[in-house]
């Protein structure tokens, strides 16, 4: 079968490249696809994350003023779908533009949309939020299917066209963190929608109580370093460490001892299942929407009110303060991820291609 992803960039660090890699590369490798990917301005001569060598790449320039921009794009989607002749499309852009892919090609082929975040995203203005949610589901429906993450997100974008599956785990490595590090993680880009502003008011609370503990923050800092100066004002910068992104986390979190979700929206939160297949706890807020689909609240993890910086403090504290529960929540995180390693979440999206087909 053949396969095309119309995507933004694939050699970025973020969730959905890191996602993409590890499909795109199962289809190509384990279920012999043949799998092509469109990506935008793709610059970089090196990927962060690993892809297969059978995929094959096609990339478009699209610069200048919008009416340029949009203009190349729609050329550029044109003429390598001509070219490749794929049996399906999926799309894999959180931007509005993907969302106009099958009116762009007259749905000639059977079209999907992945959608990796929740439809909050970027749409809270009270002016114009609901009006560009109601497009967005408009748009939403015009695909073959509308693939989300979670059950949370199909309730959210209210689709009939909508169908569930989850994202495929990175890995699961054989041995677990000893829970016994004076280390918590996070991992995200700086953004006011992970929440690290309140991530930081939570740490100068946790701190204050027990100074032996460090933070460890790994994603891409943005240009005006907010975060980081907020730690200095907080005056938690000895205790708090920021990190660009690194493409082996995962030996990040086989030592530390538990992982903190502070973000306002998740589409998914991959870090989540990372981390609990590396046996740690995670402690997240029940933002919209991920979370709650995959921790079980007290028995892998704990779920917090959002934006709640007093509960969180207080959830964190009671697990630093009981370590036989929190290797029993590690221990039994390790198990419960096992639903999303990719040998069950690829066979989904095959039996979804092969449907689709006429």
């Amino acid at each position: 079968m053949k396969l095309l992803y119309i995507t933004n960039g694939i050699k970025g660090a973020g969730g959905l490249e890191r996602v993409l890699s590890v499909k795109a590369s199962y289809l190509a490798e384990k279920l012999n696809y043949d799998v092509h990917i469109v990506v935008l301005n793709n610059n970089q001569d090196s990927f962060f994350y690993n892809f297969s060598d059978k995929i094959k790449i096609h990339d478009i320039k699209a610069i200048g003023s919008v009416f340029s921009f949009y203009n190349s794009y729609t050329k550029g989607i044109k003429e390598v779908v001509k070219k490749v002749q794929p049996h399906v499309i999926c799309v894999c852009d959180d931007g509005l533009k993907g969302f106009f892919i099958p009116i762009l090609l007259s749905k000639k082929y059977p079209i999907i949309y992945e959608r990796h975040a929740s439809i909050l995203h970027n749409t809270s203005s009270r002016k114009f939020g609901k009006l560009k949610q109601s497009f967005m589901r408009f748009l939403g429906s015009t695909f073959s299917k509308f693939v989300v993450l979670t059950s949370s997100n199909e309730k959210e974008w209210s689709l009939k066209n909508s169908q569930i599956i989850p994202n495929p785990l990175s890995f699961y490595p054989q041995e677990s963190s000893s829970l016994t590090h004076k280390k918590m993680v996070v991992v995200g880009t700086h953004s006011y929608n992970k929440g690290y502003d309140l991530l930081l008011q939570v740490w100068k609370n946790i701190v204050l109580k027990f100074p032996e503990w460090n933070l460890s923050i790994y994603g891409k800092i943005d240009s005006n370093k907010t975060f980081i100066q907020l730690a200095k004002e907080l005056n938690i910068d000895t205790s708090v460490s920021f990190y660009d992104p690194i493409s082996n986390i995962q030996e990040v979190y086989l030592n530390a001892s538990l992982l903190i979700l502070p973000s306002r929206t998740e589409g998914f939160g991959m870090v989540l299942i990372e981390a609990m297949s590396c046996g740690l706890p995670c402690v997240a807020f029940d933002c919209p929407c991920g979370p709650r689909d995959i921790i079980k609240t007290n028995e892998d993890g704990i779920l917090v009110s959002p934006e709640n910086v007093s509960e969180m403090t207080e959830k964190i504290i009671f697990l630093i303060q009981n370590e036989e529960k929190l290797k029993q929540m590690g221990a039994q995180a390790k198990i419960n991820v096992k639903r999303y390693l990719p040998d069950q979440i690829m066979l989904k999206w095959d039996q979804l291609f092969k449907d689709l087909i006429p």
